[in-house]
């Protein structure tokens, strides 16, 4: 039995991967943003699952999730799995950061910082991340006008950047990015293709399935499947150099 840290589980795919995994007698600890999203799990919660309350949009709140899952003792796996799509304007965090970034990079490098290492990691990225923009000037959209779907495809780049540079930085640590597909969620919409049950499949393979495939590291997968992700993300020193932008944009660096 695992015990497995899923973020953004009140709805979509985080509450089907924690379902799934309850199911499979794991050990579950469930995250929402809210008090008020608590009652969405209830029935998970009734069965065993624990819960941490925390808004990933602000950097006091992630700390404070982090925490809370580090008082449940060591995941064996983290789904970082929270993310937002598109901002019509540019939302500010607590810290002024775009939300954006603040939900979709840096709550997951901070969280990745602050619990302890658990021996999987799983960053859910998008096949949007082609068109992200293998650059770190104006990370935050202070100066450039706002672009909500760029802002979306280059948080999605930069959270799969992050997951390779932890499989190289981390030897003892499989961590790897998946591609859900888009699928029916709230997020995705109703009209969206792929299949909602395959959507959440793999993360949940990746974190507690015994398949060598399932345990191997610095990976892009969709449907169990091993893709090649765009170079950039591939690139060492575009993760070096992401890694200490994050670092300096959250005040806190990466254990080694």
């Amino acid at each position: 039995m695992a015990r497995v840290l899923v973020t953004g589980s009140t709805q979509g795919l985080g509450l089907a991967a924690a379902r799934l995994l309850l199911d499979d007698g794991h050990e579950v600890v469930l995250h929402a943003r809210d008090e008020s999203r608590r009652a969405a799990v209830g029935e998970l919660a009734r069965r065993g699952a624990r819960v941490v309350i925390g808004d990933l949009a602000g950097a006091a709140a992630t700390e404070s999730v982090a925490a809370q899952v580090n008082a449940f003792g060591r995941m064996d796996a983290v789904i970082h799995n929270a993310g937002i799509y598109l901002d019509p304007r540019r939302v500010a965090t607590p810290e002024g950061h775009a939300r954006t970034l603040a939900v979709n990079v840096l709550a997951p490098y901070l969280l990745t910082a602050r619990i302890e290492r658990p021996e999987r990691l799983v960053y859910l990225t998008s096949d949007l991340h082609q068109g992200g923009a293998p650059s770190l000037e104006d990370v935050d959209w202070t100066a450039r006008p706002w672009d909500a779907a760029q802002a979306y495809a280059d948080s999605k780049l930069f959270v799969m950047a992050l997951a390779f540079a932890l499989a190289r930085m981390w030897p003892d640590v499989s961590s790897n990015a998946v591609g859900p597909g888009w699928v029916p969620t709230r997020m995705g919409g109703p009209n969206a293709p792929d299949d909602l049950e395959q959507g959440h499949l793999t993360q949940v393979w990746l974190a507690v399935g015994a398949e060598p495939e399932a345990t191997s590291t610095g990976g892009y997968w969709y449907h169990r499947r091993r893709l090649a992700p765009t170079p950039a993300a591939l690139d060492e020193d575009f993760q070096r150099a992401l890694v200490d932008e994050l670092a300096r944009l959250t005040g806190v660096r990466l254990p080694r």
